[in-house]
């Protein structure tokens, strides 16, 4: 009974979010397909590629991008027309063009300004002074006596 509910949990996981109706019947361009798809996000799950992902949206992107082939686009031409239709974000990995150094060079510049900060913030400890063990001063003695008195 166990074994069994394995072999179903297998198959019912995203394993395998390619339906068989989807499939071309040419190898190379299927091959083809299945590396552009794995590539591509899917709008409807987050950081999921269209080829995991078993969304109605997915399936469609699927769809598309097999038609695109099969009417003769290059792999280039064909995530070109699917970022023409759905943005960047449909890009798993962003292109590092554009406005887009800004988000890939941020990370770096953060983890600099923050080891600069640390490191002043260190340099800045290792300087100060020691605090002093002198004790009270007379005046200070004579406060506290008064403040302990009352």
């Amino acid at each position: 009974m166990r074994r069994l509910i394995l072999i179903l949990a297998l198959l019912a996981s995203p394993l395998a979010a390619v339906q068989p109706d989807e499939v071309l019947d040419d190898p190379v361009l299927e091959e083809r397909a299945r590396e552009i798809s794995e590539g591509l996000r899917c709008m409807v799950c987050r950081n999921e590629s269209i080829d995991e992902s078993n969304a109605p949206l997915a399936r469609d992107m699927r769809l598309m991008v097999r038609e695109r082939l099969v009417a003769g686009d290059s792999d280039e031409e064909v995530v070109q027309y699917v970022v023409e239709r759905y943005g960047e974000y449909a890009l798993l990995n962003p292109r590092a063009t554009g406005a887009n150094w800004i988000l890939w060079l941020a990370g770096p510049a953060m983890l600099l300004v923050a080891a600069l900060i640390a490191g002043l913030y260190l340099r800045g400890r290792a300087r100060a002074k020691p605090p002093s063990d002198d004790g009270l001063s007379a005046d200070e003695e004579a406060r506290l006596k008064a403040l302990l008195e009352d």
